[in-house]
């Protein structure tokens, strides 16, 4: 088996959709982040998606882990040309879309952006040659929200919509294996 533990990213305290916009975290809560690395396995292996919040956040969670190279893969949906627009705004330009989208995730994306789908298959690649890789050890994997709720879907066999439903707080800890019969999910969006 291969255990996957999924990290949200520090916060980034911006009010308004952020996908593959590159903003700084807020690493400011040691105490948290201290608790989070004290919390996972210290013999993983540590990849990030490439946007900053996540890359500072797995090197400030990373210890004496072995750090992987950041991978665009792992990177947020990308939301088009709603990224850095206000939930109101993307309301008032896209009204039918901007409700479709949330209700009915899967093929529906943002103007210039991802589907569901989209985001789905490409993490499952990236996730899919880590497994091969690093077989029967612990990865930790920093990401986004919409990353690990398309692997909660995965691992929990649920719909899209179901696994948007979860709550996943910034630098919260959700954990998945991965057995040769299939995955199972296992603590969703712990806080230590």
């Amino acid at each position: 088996m291969t255990r996957l533990w999924w990290v949200r990213h520090g916060p980034t305290h911006e009010k308004c959709f952020t996908g593959w916009r590159d903003v700084p975290a807020d690493l400011s809560d040691t105490a948290l982040i201290g608790r989070v690395a004290d919390f996972l396995p210290t013999g993983a292996v540590i990849v990030a998606s490439d946007l900053q919040r996540a890359s500072a956040t797995a090197d400030a969670i990373g210890r004496d882990r072995q750090r992987l190279p950041d991978d665009p893969a792992l990177r947020e949906m990308h939301f088009g040309v709603w990224d850095g627009m206000h939930h109101t705004d993307v309301v008032a330009r896209d009204p039918v879309l901007s409700r479709a989208f949330w209700e009915s995730p899967g093929e529906l994306r943002a103007p210039g952006g991802e589907s569901w789908h989209d985001v789905s298959a490409r993490v499952a690649r990236v996730v899919g040659d880590l497994v091969l890789r690093f077989a029967g050890r612990d990865i930790v994997l920093v990401a986004h929200m919409g990353v690990i709720m398309t692997q909660i879907q995965r691992a929990a066999g649920c719909t899209a919509y179901q696994a948007m439903g979860h709550q996943i707080d910034n630098l919260s800890v959700t954990q998945m294996t991965c057995y040769p019969t299939g995955w199972a999910l296992g603590a969703v969006n712990h806080l230590p």
